[in-house]
């Protein structure tokens, strides 16, 4: 007649490699989309003298207006400007109807985006290696603000 015997229970330590391997595999990436949605419906630029800050998802950061060439801020639509486009995303969320986060534009420079509408995007190259590419509500006052804050060098 067959003995049966069972295995010794494993340690409490796989359950906790199990669940943390669970937060991470479920939990991070629910965090990172919950994020990215909230900044789709609120990200913001905030213009003082001292710079840019760009608020909404995990892309957000300072730009110090000594780093912008406010002088060469415009305007643009993408689908006409087709050199400004962008075509790679090298770290960002590209949804339709929002793009942010790093960029490849079609003319190989790199890009910061917040981008929900492409037809009256600001454009503003930098110092710093890259340019932003953003869709404020009132494109024509943000270029007014970058010229006064950083006008030409």
């Amino acid at each position: 007649m067959p003995e049966t015997f069972a295995i010794a229970p494993a340690q409490s330590k796989a359950l906790w490699v199990v669940v943390a391997l669970i937060l991470l595999t479920v939990l991070v990436p629910a965090a990172v989309m919950v994020i990215t949605a909230l900044g789709s419906i609120g990200s913001r630029v905030e213009v003082s003298e001292r710079g840019v800050r760009l608020r909404g998802d995990l892309y957000g950061r300072f730009i110090p207006a000594e780093a912008l060439r406010g002088n060469e801020a415009r305007i643009v639509n993408l689908a006409a400007e087709r050199e400004l486009s962008p075509v790679a995303r090298t770290m960002g969320t590209g949804l339709p109807g929002y793009r942010a986060g790093w960029f490849r534009l079609r003319n190989g420079e790199k890009a910061l985006l917040y981008v929900t509408d492409g037809s009256r995007a600001v454009y503003v190259p930098t110092n710093r290696g890259y340019s932003l590419l953003l869709s404020p509500r009132d494109p024509e006052r943000l270029v007014e603000m970058l010229r006064d804050i950083a006008p030409a060098p």
